[in-house]
């Protein structure tokens, strides 16, 4: 790869900003196009990637418009991006993005984490084993891990570690070593259509791993299991609260581990970290070490991150853009803060999902006590007939407090709102208006 050429249509995308980085260690030319400017596309352009924010063919970086420039793409990008189109006519190797990083990790032993929730937090748990553990790898993760503040984590090449995201079947150009599955939900409607064809496609991914295959035990797939409700292969037992996290026994094939503590908050966070220890252990690490590090691991960015804890805001910010994951931070809250209010704000993301669980997605933004929504990001969409904001807050249950609001407006209602839990939800923009909201509600403190 060394001195080749790539250029990536959608850059600014988590996915695709990772493989751009890890080019960029490899020696090559990287340079990009994405509609808007953003904190990730920011951080590119300051290690030397040239990014442009306009689609026409003249935009492109001078050099890269050769046909010798390798392109990559997300599949968000429509066909007719001009500058797709442009690199399609002339002849370049144009790749969507899951097909160049099957071809990344073809050759090396990859771990793949698949799942309709979890992938990000387990990958990220994961290479904080391996890091704490002190192996050569490298991981692409689908968010920025504290303490790196980086999508990519790298010390070498020996194992790659690897999110396997079902989205337009992307999965599907994977064919790790060793992989788990933390969920089989339905999501993605729009590419799949029925709930029987999402699990297709697990299956299908499922086979397709050359070693071994971990599944939560609730997923009826003949591997190896884990659970932190039950036993299993992996299990857990004496799960105890603590701090900022939970201590428990950590059960395994061979071994027992006691008092082992978890850094992070939520049932759906610790069974993560179930996965990603089972991962690492199936792949032949030192079980004693996976156990000690996990209670260094520091988080994601956007996963039940903790902004903000004063006597008169709690802010936490959250990824959370499908009911199952509105519902399991909720409960993580509600455990943890039995007594206080909560206040939600929730920006929808995609019109198809919005349309497919919109009763969904009323029943769990139903349980917080306030209730605030945003439009709908549409991404990659074109509105839908009579899916929008207003229609789901309509659903909302009649003896909560539910308001519409414009990204402008949300500090002012969270520094009214009496609830002093405030959580941030979506997984569209509103990311980017966490460190605004974070600054004045700190400020507000003390008025």
């Amino acid at each position: 790869m060394k001195n080749k050429r790539f250029y990536f249509i959608g850059i600014g995308g988590i996915g695709m900003s990772s493989i751009a980085r890890f080019l960029m260690q490899k020696g090559a030319e990287v340079a990009g196009y994405d509609k808007t400017s953003t904190p990730l596309t920011k951080a590119l352009e300051d290690t030397g990637v040239q990014i442009t924010y306009d689609a026409s063919v003249e935009t492109i970086p001078q050099g890269f418009e050769t046909k010798e420039t390798s392109v990559i793409f997300t599949p968000a990008v429509p066909a007719t991006h001009p500058q797709k189109y442009y690199f399609e006519t002339q002849g370049n190797i144009v790749q969507k993005r899951a097909v160049f990083l099957g071809e990344i990790t073809r050759n090396i032993p990859t771990l793949a984490v698949a799942g309709t929730h979890g992938k990000t937090t387990t990958t990220a748990i994961l290479a904080h084993l391996f890091s704490a553990t002190k192996q050569l790898f490298t991981a692409f993760v689908g968010g920025l891990v504290q303490g790196k503040n980086s999508n990519l984590i790298s010390s070498g090449m020996d194992t790659i570690l690897v999110e396997a995201d079902e989205f337009d079947r992307s999965f599907l150009q994977l064919y790790p070593s060793l992989a788990c599955i933390t969920s089989i939900d339905p999501d993605h409607l729009d590419i799949y259509g029925t709930k029987a064809e999402v699990e297709t496609a697990y299956r299908q991914f499922f086979d397709q791993i050359q070693s071994v295959g971990i599944v939560e035990k609730n997923i009826p797939f003949p591997g190896i299991t884990y659970s932190i409700q039950e036993q299993a292969d992996y299990f857990i037992s004496n799960l105890t609260p603590e701090g900022f996290g939970y201590r428990f026994n950590l059960h395994t094939p061979k071994n027992t581990f006691n008092a082992v503590y978890f850094s992070q908050l939520g049932l759906h966070n610790l069974s993560n970290a179930l996965a990603a220890f089972a991962l690492a252990s199936q792949h032949g690490l030192e079980e004693k070490d996976l156990a000690d590090a996990l209670s260094s691991f520091q988080g994601v960015e956007r996963r039940l991150q903790l902004l903000l804890d004063t006597p008169k805001h709690l802010l936490i910010d959250d990824y959370a853009h499908h009911p199952t994951e509105i519902m399991a931070v909720y409960e993580t809250l509600e455990n943890a803060y039995p007594d206080e209010k909560k206040c939600v704000v929730f920006q929808p993301h995609l019109y198809s999902r919005t349309q497919d669980f919109m009763t969904a997605f009323a029943s769990s933004l139903s349980c917080f006590d306030q209730v605030f929504i945003l439009p709908i990001y549409p991404a990659r969409e074109l509105p839908i007939a009579g899916v929008s904001s207003t229609a789901l807050a309509e659903k909302i249950a009649v003896n909560k407090e539910v308001r519409l609001l414009q990204k402008e407006e949300i500090y002012g209602a969270l520094k009214e709102s009496p609830a002093r839990i405030k959580v941030l939800l979506g997984a569209g923009d509103i990311g980017l208006e966490v460190a605004d909201l974070q600054q004045k509600l700190s400020q507000n403190e003390n008025v």
